[in-house]
C-alpha cells in the first residue's frame, strides 16, 4: 500500500500543488522522479516487489505533469524541477535517500545529485541526460520548430506513436493526458541546453554514490557505455526494450533496482 498527498508550495513564485505517492519507514527512502511524459504511478509498483518490502519511497508528478497543477507553465524547466524536488523533499524531512530517475528526471536527479552530493546515497540514472546524443526527443523543440506549443506537440506525438521503438506507439497514447503542452518548450530548451553545453558526464562521473546506468537494448549503441563502466558505473542492459523499460520490461527493471540495492548495503 502506499499514500497519496498533495501538497501546496511555491517555486520560484509560480504556485503549485504536487500530486504525489509515499510509503514510510524506518530505511533511507527511495525517490523517484519520472522522465517526460511519464507520471509518480510508474513507479508504484514498488510496493509489489518482495524484494523492496518495506523500502519507504517518494514518487511525485512534476509541475506541468500528471496530477499535479502549476500556475505558470512557462517557468518550468530543470533547473525549476530540481528547485521543486528540495521543496517536496523537504516536505517530507527527506535529508538523505536513494535516487532514481528516469530521461528528464534522471537529468534532474543528476543535477540534484550534483548539487547537494552528501545527501544523495545511490543513483539509478535510467537513460537520463549525460551527453547531446541523449537529446533524441527533447531536441525535436530545434529540429521541428513552432511557434504555438499545441501544433508542436501534437506533431510531437504523431513522430513519437510512428518511431520503430520498443512501447513508442503506447507512451504516445497517453501524452496528452500526462504532459500539458504548455510545459513542454521550457522543459525541452533546458534539457538540451544543459546536455550540449553544462559538462554533465562529468558531473556524472564525478558522483561519489554508487551509480547504475540503465538503458534499454535498443540503445546499447551509446557512445559512452564502455567509457562510464570503465568509470565505475554499474550497467543495466534491459532486454526488448527502448527508451522506457518502466513499459516494456518491468520485471527486468524492478529486478535490476533490488539488485543494485542490495548490492549497495548502506542502510
Amino acid at each position: 500500500m502506499f499514500l497519496s498527498q498533495t501538497l501546496p508550495l511555491t517555486v520560484e513564485g509560480v504556485s503549485l500543488n504536487v500530486a504525489a505517492i509515499h510509503r514510510e519507514g524506518a530505511l533511507a527512502p527511495i525517490v523517484f522522479l519520472h522522465g517526460f511524459g511519464s507520471t509518480k504511478e510508474d513507479y508504484a509498483d514498488i510496493v509489489l516487489q518482495p524484494a523492496l518490502a518495506g523500502r519507504p519511497f517518494l514518487a511525485y508528478d512534476a509541475p506541468g505533469c500528471g496530477e499535479s497543477q502549476c500556475s505558470d507553465l512557462s517557468k518550468i524547466s530543470i533547473p525549476f524541477l530540481m528547485q521543486t524536488a528540495l521543496q517536496v523533499l523537504a516536505h517530507f524531512d527527506i535529508q538523505r535517500f536513494h535516487l532514481v530517475g528516469h530521461s528528464m528526471g534522471g537529468l534532474t536527479a543528476l543535477m540534484l545529485a550534483h548539487h547537494f552530493p552528501d545527501r544523495v546515497l545511490s543513483f539509478v540514472d535510467i537513460e537520463g541526460n549525460i551527453a547531446p546524443e541523449d537529446c533524441f526527443l527533447s531536441r525535436q523543440i530545434n529540429d521541428y520548430p513552432s511557434d504555438d506549443p499545441e501544433t508542436f506537440f501534437a506533431a510531437f506525438i504523431q513522430r513519437t506513436r510512428q518511431a520503430p521503438a520498443y512501447a513508442s506507439a503506447l507512451y504516445s497514447a497517453s501524452l496528452r493526458h500526462k504532459v500539458r503542452a504548455g510545459a513542454v518548450r521550457g522543459i525541452f530548451q533546458s534539457m538540451v541546453e544543459l546536455s550540449d553545453n553544462a559538462d554533465l558526464m562529468s558531473k556524472f562521473l564525478g558522483l561519489k554514490c554508487p551509480r547504475l546506468f540503465m538503458y534499454g537494448e535498443q540503445n546499447a549503441a551509446l557512445s559512452y557505455l564502455p567509457h562510464i563502466e570503465a568509470e565505475g558505473v554499474r550497467l543495466a542492459p534491459i532486454p526488448e526494450c527502448g527508451h522506457f523499460p518502466m513499459y516494456s520490461n518491468p520485471i527486468a527493471m524492478w529486478r535490476e533496482i533490488a539488485d543494485f540495492h542490495k548490492a549497495c548495503q548502506l542502510d
